[in-house]
């Protein structure tokens, strides 16, 4: 009974780790890109900035020192560090710190917002187009390559030009132009993802196109639509900024930072740094969100 009791204890006490090693569930796709994103310094710092930009923008009413709108032809063009200035004041006298944050607001919703609705206009056309195919993908990707002949910056001033200025003009015309992009990548990779052995087999079992798209096509395609439209966020953000500058975008006295870079052209010999401080927010902005971009897309790359 003692060598019964011996020769099975050993049995008993490996046999729970078994089911634990056979039932130990791995990481998600997702749950890995997120890893190898945290692990990117540069990413990281890029998504820092932003989300500091981000808290600023929305926090706006609380941080700023001063009423933006409130003008002082006695406080003109003060310097960076000007005693209740700190970052000194513009053309009117108005405090640039206060109208640099306040107009953070603007200029994020004006560089992300035509981007989501790009993204889900060209998006749908883009995966309908790839998935029909035929016709339907003649009619709907000619269509697109007539706009895609045109420079982006070109066709958003001719767009906003013909519309006339304002917000709403202006996001009306970038989404315009950012539709092409994204349709094109959609199309390629639904393209793709139709040819698939999975889906040869889903639609072999009897599976219908709509099921078809929402089970195997939309996850497998929607991931580097999404990155690649991150990338277009910098230059949404850019044109935006032009569009005011040129005044077909944001109208006086709003504060955004395009527009604000058009009104202290003037005062570029008096008070550079003042004049400046608008273009290294637009130029800190776009990059981060480049990095952040980049970022995304190298965690996305699956290492063999």
């Amino acid at each position: 009974m003692d060598l019964s009791a011996t020769s099975s204890s050993p049995a008993s006490s490996v046999a729970p780790a078994a089911p634990a090693a056979a039932y130990r569930r791995s990481r998600g796709h997702w749950a890995n890109v997120g890893a190898r994103l945290v692990r990117n310094p540069a990413a990281m710092i890029a998504g820092a900035v932003l989300l500091a930009l981000i808290v600023m923008a929305i926090a706006a009413p609380w941080l700023m020192p001063s009423d933006p709108f409130a003008t002082s032809m006695f406080a003109r063009l003060k310097p960076i560090g000007t005693a209740g200035h700190l970052l000194g004041t513009d053309e009117l006298g108005r405090d640039l710190f206060s109208r640099l944050i306040l107009g953070g607001r603007l200029s994020l919703f004006m560089g992300i917002t035509p981007v989501l609705l790009a993204f889900v206009i060209g998006s749908g056309l883009g995966i309908l187009a790839g998935y029909a195919g035929g016709f339907t993908n003649t009619v709907i990707m000619r269509t697109i390559d007539i706009l895609y002949a045109f420079p982006s910056v070109l066709l958003a001033i001719a767009l906003s030009g013909a519309l006339g200025a304002g917000i709403f003009n202006a996001l009306t015309s970038l989404t315009i132009v950012f539709v092409p992009q994204i349709a094109r990548i959609a199309e390629s990779v639904t393209t793709q993802v139709r040819r698939s052995d999975y889906v040869d087999a889903a639609r072999a079992s009897g599976a219908g196109a709509f099921t078809i798209v929402r089970a195997h096509v939309l996850g497998n395609v929607l991931g580097p639509i999404f990155v690649y439209s991150t990338s277009l966020i910098s230059v949404s953000m850019i044109l935006a900024s032009g569009l005011s500058f040129l005044g077909l975008g944001v109208k006086p006295p709003e504060p955004e930072w395009g527009l604000m870079l058009n009104t202290l052209r003037t005062a570029i010999y008096t008070q550079p740094w003042v004049a400046a401080l608008p273009g290294a927010f637009i130029f800190v902005t776009s990059i981060s969100f480049n990095m952040l971009s980049d970022g995304l897309r190298s965690a996305m790359e699956v290492k063999q």
